[in-house]
């Protein structure tokens, strides 16, 4: 229990640098990073100056990338990209704080990596996910029809109560990223589903939206176990998984009219050009379209 309670607390062997990496994850705390990203950092951190012994304040770009080098060999680029961004926010920190004076990280040790497009359902896929979610419970159709239909993450959808949700005018009220509370809207064949589902409770407001066998709030990662076993019912090629189900909402969406303003808005999203991505793929998807038409 206590791991969890104080997930941002490092366990490094040396004192003076503890004291500052747990200033630094206590920080990103605070400024309500999400506790996977925390741990991420902590994780990699921990790693990286149990093996670098160097002393913060005698730290060269040569130290850094000695040691770098020991956890970047054979990694994905992505990964490297994700060890970087790791140290460079911990030394930028210590910059900040003057624990150290000097930058020592390089900008040209980022790998360059080309954005790739969100994965999400075509038309004939997403139909068959929902002609497969007809034979799920209630609980699981209603997650289903959720996600698709409100581009929610997953932690917005288990962190849900009874209260957040307004059925009539099929709207909810959803904690994302940096405790940010905002609206959402769901269809109302979801509307429906999630009314029957609730019909099979004697709950009141408090209690959560959605539960798991034994009656607690049902977890990200039985959320991720009900999307990949819809998906292989459906027959898909790839692994269905919630975020799939929050791109296409928001392509669907796109190819409806919507504006990228509105669907930011539903996602979440702090920054515009995170969903600029989505219109992207729709400009995409016409050039492919007419390739295999014109050749």
């Amino acid at each position: 229990m206590k791991e969890s309670i104080e997930y941002w607390k490092s366990n490094l062997e040396d004192e003076s640098t503890r004291a500052v990496m747990d200033e630094y994850l206590l920080g990103l705390k605070l400024e309500n990073k999400a506790e996977r990203t925390i741990r991420n950092y902590r994780w990699f951190l921990e790693r990286f100056f149990t093996l670098c012994t160097v002393p913060l304040k005698l730290l060269t770009s040569e130290d850094v990338r000695k040691y770098l080098n020991h956890f970047i060999k054979g990694k994905k680029e992505r990964t490297v990209d994700a060890y970087l961004s790791a140290l460079s926010s911990f030394l930028q920190f210590c910059i900040a704080e003057e624990y150290i004076e000097n930058v020592v990280i390089k900008k040209r040790w980022r790998p360059k990596i080309p954005q790739s497009l969100p994965k999400y359902l075509d038309e004939t896929e997403f139909a068959r996910v929902k002609i497969a979610s007809e034979n799920l419970t209630f609980r699981d159709q209603s997650v289903i029809l959720f996600l698709f239909s409100s581009g929610c993450r997953s932690s917005e959808v288990s962190n849900l109560s009874i209260q957040d949700v307004n059925l009539e005018k099929r709207t909810a009220e959803v904690t994302g990223k940096g405790k940010r509370i905002r609206k959402v809207h769901f269809s109302e064949e979801c509307a429906i589903a999630l009314n029957e589902y609730l019909k099979t409770r004697n709950s009141d407001g408090k209690d959560p939206l959605f539960l798991n066998n034994s009656g607690q709030r049902l977890e990200v990662n039985s959320i991720y176990y009900i999307t990949r076993k819809i998906g292989k019912e459906a027959g898909l090629q790839q692994s269905l998984h919630p975020h799939c189900c929050r791109h296409t909402f928001a392509t669907n969406m796109l190819a409806r009219g919507a504006t990228l303003e509105f669907i930011g808005d539903e996602l979440g999203h702090a920054n515009l050009n995170t969903t600029r991505i989505y219109a992207r793929i729709l400009t995409e998807d016409l050039i492919l379209s007419y390739q295999n038409k014109m050749g």
